[in-house]
């Protein structure tokens, strides 16, 4: 529980940095590719085996890292696009929902089991989730923008579920810091190579403010998923589980971060969605 705590701890933090870019004007694309940059130094960092570049394409997970770096920009894309063209709440609810992906895909293929109050804890987490994003101003967009979201929703899934399985069958815990720095270091190229073709039109400036940016997501982007490998490798909860408190406990913690750092508003249905997100982390933790 503690490294799911700290997992937790590691993402909503990522929140604050990005409500914080607005603030100080940092250019988010550009901030993102420092972030994987960053996350790749930090993991190799931490490896405290000997990092040999020509030992690395050998290893099993290899593959499997490369699609994921790739995944995390394509994935970052498509919620930007969501969040400017259909709603920011959308985009937030369609990431987070997609707990549904890793949970099934844990009881179908890993034969988890999930008692009653479990599924209730489950469904509790989805209006949670809900809940907590949901805006007081509804969001109009039409039947064809729905693609957006739903991408995103089955991205994100595929992200969480990708990552179960890559550390149940070839990720030994010892490789799990050089696991993650491969992760991010191909997200840095995938994105450093999406930069270079974008800046063809508008030239992305290069600027201390950007690159610190980069660095202050970098190093809790890297934790963040450092923790939630540790969490899942634990016995005492099962992979539906760690999914589930994981992501309905950010939207939790980042909701009451916003109201004390950010003195952000919220109205009755936000507050009810905590209200259920701490009853459907209780069901699922202790039952």
């Amino acid at each position: 529980m503690v490294y799911l705590a700290l997992s937790v701890l590691s993402s909503s933090f990522i929140f604050v940095v990005f409500k914080l870019f607005t603030r100080y004007k940092v250019e988010t694309l550009f901030a993102i590719i420092v972030n994987y940059v960053v996350a790749c130094s930090v993991g190799l960092y931490f490896y405290k085996g000997t990092v040999a570049l020509h030992e690395v394409p050998e290893k099993p997970w290899f593959l499997g890292t490369v699609t994921l770096g790739i995944l995390f920009i394509v994935i970052f894309n498509l919620i930007a696009a969501t969040a400017q063209n259909v709603g920011v709440s959308v985009a937030s609810v369609a990431t987070k929902m997609s707990l549904v992906v890793p949970v099934l895909f844990g009881v179908i293929v890993y034969h988890e089991q999930l008692g009653v109050l479990k599924v209730v804890g489950i469904l509790l987490a989805l209006a949670a989730v809900y809940f907590a994003s949901a805006k007081e101003k509804s969001v109009n967009f039409k039947k064809a923008s729905l693609l957006l979201p739903l991408s995103v929703f089955l991205g994100s899934g595929i992200i969480d579920t990708s990552i179960k399985y890559i550390q149940e069958y070839h990720v030994k815990e010892v490789d799990y810091p050089i696991f993650s720095a491969t992760v991010f270091a191909a997200a840095a190229v995938t994105g450093i190579l999406f930069i270079l073709f974008k800046s063809f039109k508008n030239p992305v400036k290069i600027t201390f403010r950007n690159i610190l940016g980069g660095v202050a997501l970098g190093v809790p982007n890297y934790f963040s998923i450092y923790f939630l490998l540790k969490a899942l490798q634990h016995d005492s909860l099962n992979s539906a589980s760690v999914f589930t408190i994981n992501n309905v406990a950010i939207v939790m913690l980042s909701t009451l971060l916003g109201i004390i750092i950010f003195k952000e508003r919220l109205s009755f249905k936000n507050w009810a969605g905590i209200g259920l997100a701490v009853i459907s982390i209780l069901l699922v933790a202790l039952f």
